[in-house]
């Protein structure tokens, strides 16, 4: 009986054993088996069951393939779980073991991802992966599912350089400015011409001295832009509101001046020295490179340009310094030391959404695609293409791409904060307009009003008097002055 008790008891325990060694052994593989999910692009139908499975090389890289505990997530994985939806498969995702994306070595192998599918290790590759005329040439990609090109990613601090000395008219286009300046002149000169018009600021044109000149029209609208109060106060409705419409419009104006100097001032991406790669040839305070083995290292060889070309000698001859392993090394190279890295531009703008003192220089050559590559002759690589066609024309592709790059930072770029156009002030120049236009009809009813009070009063046709105070009112100080003297001498 004891025996027996204890043989039993070794045979728990050795079941129970074997049990933990092969939970630790799943959780240790690098495969993940996986059925389609209803959900996002997928048809929920099936169970799974008596369904293809394909197994799936892919690569670890920020968003497209990511480890979040035992399971990976990533744009490709939510790509691949769609395109299993829709075209009925399971698939078995492996993450490349040499880290590669896929070039010849110098046996004349190819590694990397590419590699994996020639020796039929799998059947597809869900990457990041540039569609190339090399790879075309040994196994087939399908549509590409994302467009990018070959840009520059640097450091904010490491591309600053002293702004212009007319840097305080960065946060208005010159059209913006023209615009200000004209409304300026206009207001003024409709201040001056009201005051004149309106008999309630002027009364007696031929024994007051009127005190909005024009000289004094644009003091006074300079004091408003200024936040200052400047005589003379105007007295008049009509002149008061023109006065207030000025004052509401410089409120307005400062304000989108200020807050557009401020956050240009806090970019320092509107001075960029680096440009294009032209730029980056010519200087000389930083190093850069590219991933090593990469499409982009082999766009540069194989380029004709004289200036692609000097940027491949550069890379080539400073190779074991300049060449980075990972793309994740690269980010953290640019952020740590006098770096800039060439690479695909798409990734590059993530790094710049994740990382606030990163950005991306303007030029971007090369256009290219990111692919699904299948060996050559494969049943899989037009229903895949027509699969991804189906994706973006439904906008699923686009839906993926909003999602995984979603900025965590707020961008203050120059396409952001650059200079304001007048359209954007449009409004505000309209609102502008109204009220001059307010306050000259104001005054013509003012002086219309006192011309009909003075024409009863004088038994005169009204539209007489009105045209008399008009031209009385609207001669000039000096001429004005001078036929008042030659009547006086004509009556001594």
């Amino acid at each position: 009986m004891d025996k027996g008790l204890h043989f039993t008891i070794c045979v728990v325990t050795t079941v129970l054993l074997l049990r933990e060694s092969s939970q630790a052994g799943e959780e240790k593989d690098p495969e993940v088996l996986a059925a389609p999910k209803p959900g996002f692009g997928t048809d929920s139908r099936g169970t799974g069951e008596g369904l293809p499975t394909l197994t799936v090389t892919t690569i670890l890289e920020d968003p497209y393939v990511m480890v979040r505990g035992a399971e990976l997530e990533g744009y490709c994985m939510e790509l691949l779980a769609a395109l299993a939806g829709m075209l009925r498969f399971q698939y078995r995702v492996r993450v490349v073991a040499d880290g590669q994306y896929g070039a010849v070595t110098a046996g004349g192998n190819w590694s990397g991802m590419i590699g994996e599918i020639l020796r039929r290790e799998a059947d597809i590759a869900v990457a990041p992966l540039t569609v190339t005329s090399a790879r075309e040439e040994v196994v087939s990609f399908t549509t590409p599912f994302l467009q990018t090109g070959i840009g520059i990613l640097l450091r904010k601090d490491t591309t600053s350089q002293d702004m212009s000395f007319f840097h305080f008219l960065s946060p208005f286009s010159k059209e913006t400015w023209t615009a200000l300046l004209f409304a300026y002149l206009l207001t003024c000169f409709c201040l001056f011409l009201v005051a004149r018009l309106s008999p309630c600021e002027w009364n007696e044109p031929k024994n007051e001295e009127n005190h909005f000149t024009f000289l004094n029209s644009l003091w006074f609208g300079a004091g408003a832009l200024a936040l200052q109060g400047a005589t003379p106060r105007p007295q008049a409705l009509s002149v008061r509101v023109i006065a207030v419409v000025w004052w509401l419009f410089t409120l307005a104006l400062l304000a989108a001046y200020i807050a557009n100097f401020t956050a240009l001032l806090s970019s320092g991406s509107e001075q960029l020295p680096i440009q294009t790669f032209e730029d980056l040839v010519k200087q000389r305070n930083l190093e850069f490179g590219t991933l090593e083995g990469s499409s982009t290292f082999y766009y540069f060889k194989n380029s004709k340009n004289p200036i692609h070309q000097m940027i491949y000698e550069y890379m080539e001859k400073r190779r074991e310094h300049v060449l980075v392993k990972t793309y994740q090394e690269a980010v953290q190279r640019v952020m740590d030391s006098n770096y800039a890295f060439i690479g695909e531009s798409i990734s590059q703008d993530l790094a710049a959404a994740r990382h606030c003192n990163l950005i991306r220089a303007p030029e971007v050559i090369g256009a290219r695609g990111f692919g699904i590559a299948t060996a050559q002759g494969s049943p899989w690589t037009k229903p895949l293409s027509i699969a991804v066609l189906k994706l973006r024309e439904a906008g699923d592709l686009d839906y993926l791409r909003n999602k995984w790059w979603e900025s965590s930072c707020l961008r203050q770029s120059r396409d952001r904060w650059g200079p304001l156009e007048p359209p954007a002030l449009g409004g505000l120049f309209l609102t502008l307009g109204i009220g001059l236009a307010l306050g000259v009809l104001a005054a013509l009813a003012e002086l219309s009003s006192s011309s009909r009070r003075a024409a009863a009063h004088a038994k005169k046709s009204c539209c007489s008097v009105f045209t008399e105070e008009m031209c009385t009112r609207l001669r000039i100080k000096g001429t004005a002055r001078q036929s008042q003297e030659t009547s006086g001498k004509a009556n001594a």
